[in-house]
């Protein structure tokens, strides 16, 4: 599976953040996630509009989480 991975954080607290996923199918998953995923973030945000996307990245899913 591919997973799109982003951290957002609170726009009125900075400092807290969490990690979110959402999975692809394996064929053709990472071109699917390159593609989709600023339609699929920007959804996100809609729905969200108490956070702020810090960053993202299309990868194999559950590789690993967040820079610290």
């Amino acid at each position: 599976m591919i997973e799109l991975f982003f951290v957002t954080c609170l726009l009125s607290d900075p400092a807290k953040c969490a990690d979110h996923s959402l999975l692809f199918e394996e064929r053709n998953g990472l071109f699917t996630c390159m593609r989709e995923s600023q339609f699929e973030l920007a959804r996100w945000m809609e729905t969200h509009p108490k956070e702020k996307v810090r960053e993202w990245k299309c990868r194999v899913a559950g590789s690993g989480g967040r820079k610290a």
